[in-house]
């Protein structure tokens, strides 16, 4: 067995990278469910001058910039502690807590994917890295 055989070839496309576009797609897809959140603020919340209002279009945002910062180590607490200010609304709007329940389990799921897929790139098992038969 020579020194490059039990070496782990590294893949030929950066997987994570890639990963990080479905993320930022998440994201992109829950700013705009969260934003559509408005017009049920508008008739049952007060309106969207209230603070009701203001908190749902700043988290709407938020959602929008993590697209940007998503290749930083401290962006998945980020976007789990937006999901916990969606939640945070369960007493006030319940609407609006639901879409934070549902895209909580989304977070969830493609973190374990994305720890899923590095713990499988360091063991050397993705498709791209295994050797061509001959």
């Amino acid at each position: 067995m020579t020194e490059q055989e039990g070496a782990v070839r590294p893949p030929a496309k950066d997987p994570l990278k890639s990963f990080r576009g479905v993320m930022a797609g998440a994201l992109i897809m829950e700013a705009i469910t969260v934003a559509l959140a408005l017009p049920v603020i508008a008739k049952l919340g007060g309106g969207i001058g209230t603070g009701k209002g203001w908190a749902v279009i700043a988290i709407a945002v938020a959602l929008v910039l993590c697209c940007g910062v998503l290749k930083r180590p401290w962006s998945a607490p980020v976007v789990l502690a937006l999901q916990l200010g969606l939640i945070a609304f369960f007493f006030a709007l319940p609407a609006v807590a639901v879409i934070g329940f549902v895209f909580l389990a989304i977070w969830l799921w493609l973190l374990w994917l994305r720890k899923d897929v590095a713990k499988r790139m360091a063991e050397g098992r993705l498709p791209s890295q295994q050797q061509p038969a001959e």
